[in-house]
This record gives C-alpha cells, structure tokens and sequence, in this order.
C-alpha cells in the first residue's frame, strides 16, 4: 500500500511529539528527584523511621504502591520490623543522592528493646517513598559496639573539595575494584586503598585491630591494601548482585547492597608468602552486605558494612534470577 507524502508528515508530527511527551516525563522525573536535597531526603529517614517505631504505615509518606524488603524477602508494608520495632537510637549515618531522589541510612535502632543495627535504602518520586529496602543485623553486642563510637567517621560527612569530586561512574568504579578484589581474592589484583584505610562491619573494626593474642595469622591486624595483597579471602567464592544504590558525589561517598557467596570448597587458602592457613568452614553460605566507600583522589579511604548470614545463593529481592547471580556491577 502506498503511504501518501501527507501521511508520512502525520507520522512524522506524531512521533516527534511522543519523543517530546517521553522526554517531558524524563525530565519531569529526573526534576522531581533533584527538587528534594540532602536535607529533604534525610527527612523522609526520619518520617518513615518514626512511623515504624509507631507501628503505623500511615505517618509515613509512601506512594500507594511502594515496594519493600526486609532482608531481601519482599513483605507487605506494615510487616517484619515494622511490628517489633520500638525505638531509634543514638547511632545514625546517611547519604543522600538527590540527582536520583535515592537516600541510604546506617543506624541504630531497638527492636522490643533489643539493640540492633539498620542499613536502609529509600527512593523517593513526586515527594512519596516508591520503594524501601531494609537489611537488619540483629545482633545485640555489635549494635552496642557501633554505638559505642559516639558516630560514624568523620570522612562520611565531609565534603570533597569541589574541584577534587569524582563523578558517578568513577565512584563507582573504583568502588567496584573493592569487590572485584575479594572475590577469590589472589593477592595480585590493583587494590585502590589509602594508606590510612580502615574497615567497619557491624561495629567492629576489622583492619588495623592489634591482635589480642599472639596468633599464625591475623587478617584484621593488617591495613586494608595489606589484607588483599595476602591473598587471604580467597574462600570469598562470588560477590554478586552488585548494585550501587546511592551516590553522594559532594561526600564521594558509593553505597552497594551486595552478596558474598562462600561456597565452603575452599578448606584452606595459600597465601602469597607461602603460608597455607585453614578456613574452617565446610559449608555454603553467604553474606547479605550493604557496604559503603568513602572515596577520594580515586582511593578507598574508609569503609563501612552492614552485614548478616542469610541462605546461600538467595536473591535480594531487587533482581532477577541472572542480574542476581551476576559479579557484573549495576546502578
């Protein structure tokens, strides 16, 4: 059939106006989501935490169809935590991405009066909270712990100087070198740590700590770079689903939720000074982390983990089965 030359103009008109109608809602998006700053996204923390600890999904501002997980299982909102917890604590550390109304949150909380740590993530549209994911490391003795240092490094709330700021993509990718890494560790990867780097997971400090007792071998007595330059995490089998989150360009701070699977074949790990140390654990399980970097002039300064065994090989809640089993880094 033969298209007249005036069909073709129609045709013509009414796609560029449904591009124009696409790129109108694109930005429209994107503007909704630079309209709430830092102060504004640390806000909506603060009213969806309240309305958990009051037990009352109406305090909070959610959209109508706001998705939410608690340690990468889908629930309705108004489940898990939402019933037993029953109140904030002292121990709060945020970091707010308002390019993409994205906000993450480190804290302490109660739970039936029970200390326990939070690492939650929100995503907010149109001024309403559109998803929620939350990871709870219930463990009273490391919630003390954190609590016990009166506040989160100060490198996580200090700006980088405007004409040393990285961009996303480079945040994210020198992030990124951290769980490329780990994973089967072998000593001989490029490790982009500063030399005063330190390591927090769950409260405890995990590099530069003085061995307690004389020991063959004690990984979390070695500073960051020195740790990977071992070869010692090798039984760390996959690190995948690697999704960065939040990106504070003014803080260069890249907050990942991640997974790190043991696949419990590595009984014992060689490392790159010859030593052979034994691992101990004979069985598959898995780290559910959400794990934040500090980065500055393309190094990892400080790092911070929320951290909790889950089931081996189990998904988040945020992925499909393959972007699930993937090593390859999302955002």
């Amino acid at each position: 059939m033969l298209i007249s030359a005036e069909q073709v103009a129609r045709f013509r008109i009414t796609a560029l106006l449904l591009a124009s109608a696409c790129m109108t809602n694109a930005n429209a998006a994107d503007q909704s989501a630079s309209s709430c700053d830092r102060s504004c996204l640390e806000g909506f923390v603060d009213r969806y935490l309240e309305a958990v600890v009051a037990h009352d999904p109406a305090r909070a501002p959610l959209a109508p169809a706001a998705k939410f997980t608690e340690n990468g299982q889908r629930l309705r909102v108004g489940d898990g935590l939402w019933n037993t917890a029953s109140g904030r604590a002292p121990y709060k550390l945020y970091v707010a991405d308002p390019e993409k109304g994205q906000v993450g949150f480190f804290g302490t909380i109660r739970e039936n009066d029970v200390p326990a740590i939070l690492a939650l993530r929100l995503k907010i549209a149109e001024h309403k909270i559109i998803e929620i994911e939350t990871l709870v490391a219930r463990d009273e003795k490391e919630a003390l712990k954190l609590e016990a240092l009166g506040g989160p490094h100060p490198a996580f709330t200090a700006a980088v100087p405007p004409e040393s700021r990285m961009s996303r993509d480079q945040l994210i990718k020198v992030s990124n070198m951290y769980f490329s890494g780990l994973e089967r560790n072998d000593g001989k990867g490029v490790y982009p740590f500063s030399d005063d780097c330190n390591r927090l997971e769950n409260g405890q400090q995990t590099t530069n700590r003085p061995s307690e007792k004389p020991q063959p071998f004690d990984a979390a007595a070695l500073g960051c770079k020195a740790q990977f330059a071992t070869g010692f995490f090798r039984f760390v089998t996959r690190i995948r689903d690697r999704r960065f989150v939040v990106i504070d360009e003014e803080r260069g701070l890249a907050l990942a939720f991640a997974f790190f699977d043991h696949a419990g074949n590595v009984p014992t790990v060689t490392l790159t000074d010859g030593r052979t140390i034994p691992i101990g654990v004979a069985r598959p399980w898995t780290w559910e982390i959400a794990e934040l970097f500090k980065v500055e002039n393309a190094l990892i300064g400080q790092i911070q983990a929320v951290i909790r065994e889950s089931s081996y090989g189990m998904n988040s809640g945020w992925s499909d089965w393959e972007e699930g089993l993937s090593s390859e880094p999302r955002w």
